[in-house]
């Protein structure tokens, strides 16, 4: 799945899980992500999320997850750009095309996700895509539902 400013979205395979685990953020953004080799468990040995790295110039610059709830809400989760990587466009990318491509499925009413109230970065991500916060938590968390 091809997205803008280069970079492509691909499944997590044997080849590639390696350098997904391998990502990581700026020091002060490391509480509101949790390493991407927990997502990846989650992915393994759950029954909700599903993985997609982020690729740029043959390199995983990023990482997603995606579930689909009970109410057929599809979900956007585990959201990781590299911190040498940020401020590329790459989570804004990540986000808009994951979206699209969730609610362009028959029978989801909206595309949702979550973060931190004192995430200011990711709040401004998401808002300027088109997510509204509902007054919804997840776990601590706020939740924002984007619907078309």
């Amino acid at each position: 799945m091809s997205i803008d400013h280069g970079v492509e979205l691909v499944p997590v395979t044997a080849q590639n899980w390696r350098d997904c685990a391998g990502l990581s953020v700026h020091p002060e953004q490391q509480r509101f992500v949790n390493e991407v080799s927990y997502y990846l468990c989650l992915c393994n040995y759950g029954d909700t999320w599903h993985p997609l790295a982020a690729v740029k110039g043959g390199e995983i610059v990023g990482f997603a997850m995606w579930g689909i709830d009970d109410d057929r809400s599809a979900w956007i989760g585990g959201l990781v750009v590299d911190a040498k990587h940020q401020r590329q466009g790459i989570g804004h990318a990540i986000v808009r095309t994951l979206r699209e491509r969730l609610i362009a499925e028959p029978g989801t009413p909206n595309v949702a996700l979550s973060y931190a109230a004192d995430n200011t970065a990711a709040r401004h991500l998401y808002r300027t895509l088109g997510f509204h916060e509902t007054g919804e938590t997840e776990d601590t968390e706020l939740v924002a539902r984007w619907t078309p």
